[in-house]
């Protein structure tokens, strides 16, 4: 709806660290699987990267999809925590999400607890939201109770999973592709260097 957010590297870390404490009180540990199901808002890097920094595996399932698609892949990962929104804009109208999530975790009975970011709701929209006692969470709630100092980073080895990617499944089940941390991050080193030709002293990139 034309809204927007200034965010510095320091507040990002901040916003990070503050969501990692709150997945690890969640009951999220390293090795765990944990789906994101989000518009594109600022909250969606920000669980990438608490998830990263916990040790926990994160699967990004785009938020077109349906409740099927979604039950799939978090069966498949075997997720024990989806973070989604109330919804997202698009085209200048609410998108609702959480109903979609809703369905999706009644066939998805590794899931224990779901994380959802006020987007519309916040933006001026209106979002009807049913939240399940003990399983449901706020985004906003959970950071705001979390302690930072818990949100400190995990000891990763190189060829611990970092992030699963699953393919469309458009000819079939969907495939679960597994990026390992020290291989994903030597990649996007690699990438950064001969493909961009991007130097330290000149450029600045951001993604």
């Amino acid at each position: 709806p034309g809204d927007t957010r200034t965010i510095t590297y320091a507040e990002l870390l901040a916003d990070v660290e503050r969501f990692a404490a709150a997945l690890r009180g969640l009951g999220v540990a390293k090795g765990d699987r944990v789906a994101i199901y989000l518009p594109m808002i600022p909250e969606l890097p920000m669980a990438l990267l608490a998830c990263a920094r916990i040790g926990a595996a994160h699967s990004v399932v785009f938020g077109g999809f349906s409740a099927d698609s979604l039950a799939d892949r978090i069966n498949d990962a075997e997720c024990k925590v989806l973070i989604t929104a109330d919804g997202g804009w698009r085209r200048g109208k609410p998108s609702l999400l959480k109903p979609i999530a809703d369905l999706a975790v009644a066939d998805a009975p590794s899931i224990e607890h779901v994380v959802v970011v006020d987007r519309i709701a916040s933006s001026g929209g209106e979002a009807p939201v049913a939240m399940r006692d003990g399983r449901d969470h706020w985004y906003h709630e959970l950071v705001v109770a979390a302690d930072p100092a818990e949100g400190g980073p995990e000891e990763m080895d190189s060829e611990d999973l970092l992030f699963l990617l699953y393919t469309s499944g458009t000819t079939g089940k969907p495939k679960g592709i597994m990026h390992t941390t020290g291989g994903y991050l030597t990649q996007a080193a690699f990438t950064h260097r001969y493909v961009f030709d991007l130097h330290p002293e000149t450029d600045v990139y951001w993604c």
